[in-house]
């Protein structure tokens, strides 16, 4: 006779489920929205005394993305250096307009944070943990078991390795190039003094190019090199794209 369930077995499959359910995906609309929309819209708008007046427009609008920020890292819980990294960048983005140091500071963080990735991505190039493995290969985007498999059949493992070579050096690339606009565009639109309504508006501005100036062309050249490292999988372990990407 069947027993039926006890509420320590109904527990556990509620735990399993739930363990088993899949993360909801981040929504790029919302991205948008918080990150780079509403803090736009709070700096160009609300800067005025009749308003916010100029440090609380300039607080409530880093706020927005400094926010999201935590509760996607509560939620998720797992720790993410780049978004640590935005974090400290917003921060600081705070911190120097409140002091109302010389916007030459925001114009230097905003290339220093990039060009430092970039830097670090080249360096673990002679560590046994490549940071392009945490760009481009990994578990979550590719079935890198099948791929170590296939390229160890075909004794084709040494110039995959030298295809993430090669694939770092674009990854690093992009930073670099991040780095160089984002310097570009802030020495360009950053040139009220700090602490008044036009320099909060040129924030704004500066917040709301970031997104077509300086990251399509990033993504661009980090989509070459993700187009260029599915290329040498294909033609190294006679995989197609299907049966190595990872669909979940």
């Amino acid at each position: 006779m069947t027993q039926p369930p006890t509420e320590q077995t109904r527990t556990n499959t509620a735990t399993e489920k739930t363990q088993a359910a899949p993360q909801k995906r981040e929504s790029l609309w919302v991205n948008l929205l918080i990150n780079i929309i509403i803090p736009t819209l709070i700096l160009s708008k609300l800067s005025g005394d009749e308003h916010l007046g100029t440090r609380m427009a300039l607080v409530v609008a880093l706020a927005f993305p400094l926010v999201y920020g935590l509760k996607d890292f509560l939620v998720r819980r797992e720790f993410n250096g780049f978004s640590a990294l935005g974090a400290v960048s917003i921060l600081l983005t705070g911190g120097i307009s409140l002091l109302e140091l010389d916007p030459q500071y925001i114009a230097i963080k905003e290339a220093a944070i990039p060009g430092l990735i970039g830097l670090a991505t080249l360096v673990s190039m002679k560590t046994r943990f490549p940071l392009v493995r945490t760009f481009l290969y990994n578990d979550k985007v590719l079935k890198t078991e099948l791929i170590a498999q296939r390229l160890e059949q075909h004794d084709a493992t040494e110039a995959f390795n030298r295809a993430l070579n090669n694939a770092s050096f674009l990854v690093a690339g992009s930073f670099f190039l991040s780095s160089f606009l984002n310097y570009v565009l802030a020495k360009w639109l950053l040139v009220s003094p700090p602490g008044t309504e036009a320099f909060n508006a040129e924030l704004g501005k500066m917040t709301a190019m970031s997104f077509p100036v300086i990251a399509l062309p990033a993504t661009i050249v980090m989509a070459g090199a993700l187009m260029y490292l599915f290329r040498r999988i294909r033609q190294l372990t006679e995989l197609d794209f299907e049966e190595v990407i990872n669909a979940q």
